[in-house]
C-alpha cells in the first residue's frame, strides 16, 4: 500500500520535471518556425537555457528547410525517456513502436495546450490590460498570430470584437478529440 504512495509521487516529479523541460525545447522550436524575437528577454532566456542541450546536437543533426530536427528529436527523446520512467515506476511494460506513437500523441497533446493556455493568457491580459507591453505578452503574440490571423480570414472582427480566438479554441478541441486521442489510442494498443 505505501509503495502506491511513492509510486504516486515519483510519477508527479517526473511528469513535473519533464514537463517543463519539454516545454522550454518546445518553445524554442516554435519561436524558431514564427521567427519571434529572439532579443525578447523570454527568447533570450529560452535559448540560454536550451542552447547546451541543442548546440551539440545540432552539430550532428542540421536543421532542413527552416526547421530544428535536432529540436524535434530532442522533444521526441525527452517525450519517450519520461514515458519510460513512468511506466517503469508504475511497474508497465512499452513496446518500442507503441513508446514512439506515444510519444508523439503526448507533444501533439503538449502543443495544442500550449497553444490554448497561450490564447487563454492573451485575451485575459487583453481585458484586463490591452496596452501594457509585457515580454511575455509579445512571445505569446509571436506564437499564436500565425493561428488568429488565419482564423481572422474565416470570422473577420464584427463591431471590433474578435471572434478568432473561439475558432481557434474550438478547432484545437476537435483536434485533440479527432486526432491526438485515436493516435494515444493506437499508440497504447501497441504496447
Amino acid at each position: 500500500m505505501g509503495s502506491m504512495y511513492f509510486a504516486n509521487a515519483g510519477t508527479f516529479l517526473i511528469h513535473t520535471l519533464f514537463g517543463l523541460v519539454l516545454l522550454v525545447i518546445l518553445l524554442r522550436f516554435m519561436m524558431q518556425i514564427v521567427r519571434a524575437d529572439f532579443r525578447n528577454p523570454v527568447s533570450q532566456f529560452i535559448v540560454k537555457v536550451t542552447n547546451p542541450i541543442l548546440k551539440p546536437l545540432r552539430r550532428v543533426i542540421p536543421g532542413f528547410g527552416g526547421i530544428d530536427l535536432a529540436a524535434l528529436l530532442l522533444l521526441v527523446i525527452v517525450q519517450a525517456l519520461e514515458l519510460v520512467l513512468v511506466a517503469l515506476i508504475l511497474g508497465a511494460v512499452i513496446h518500442p513502436a507503441g513508446l514512439f506513437v506515444l510519444s508523439i500523441a503526448e507533444l501533439m497533446d503538449l502543443v495544442a495546450k500550449v497553444y490554448l493556455f497561450g490564447i487563454l493568457i492573451q485575451i485575459i491580459i487583453s481585458w484586463v490590460n490591452p496596452s501594457t507591453y509585457n515580454p511575455v505578452i509579445g512571445i505569446l503574440h509571436s506564437i499564436n498570430e500565425p493561428l488568429l490571423s488565419r482564423a481572422r480570414r474565416i470570422i473577420p472582427p464584427i463591431s471590433g470584437f474578435d471572434l478568432s480566438p473561439i475558432l481557434v479554441i474550438v478547432g484545437l478541441q476537435l483536434v485533440t478529440m479527432l486526432v491526438i486521442a485515436p493516435v494515444t489510442d493506437f499508440g497504447r494498443s501497441l504496447t
